[in-house]
């Protein structure tokens, strides 16, 4: 039950992050999250960063290299630099 609520949670603070333009592990270490509920916030919110991206390469119609080039660094935005919880 616990678990479940801490996922439900994490997926609406990650929404949230991505929103405000924050990163997933900037957002991860504002609410203090360590071990698997950052874990799980973390996957979650790289999820959403891939199919955010994703759609808005399709929506600037880049195909090839230049759309994998552009996936890649946009979901690299949105995640951020990798630190460990304190």
């Amino acid at each position: 039950m616990i678990k479940q609520l801490v996922l439900v949670l994490s997926m609406s603070v990650a929404a949230a992050a991505m929103a405000e333009g924050h990163t997933c592990n900037a957002a991860a270490t504002e609410q203090k999250l360590s071990g698997l509920p950052r874990t799980s916030f973390l996957e979650k919110c790289e999820k959403d960063a891939k199919a955010a991206c994703a759609n808005t390469a399709k929506d600037k119609k880049l195909y090839g290299i230049a759309r994998t080039n552009f996936e890649k660094k946009c979901v690299a935005d949105a995640v951020g630099e990798l630190k460990p919880a304190k």
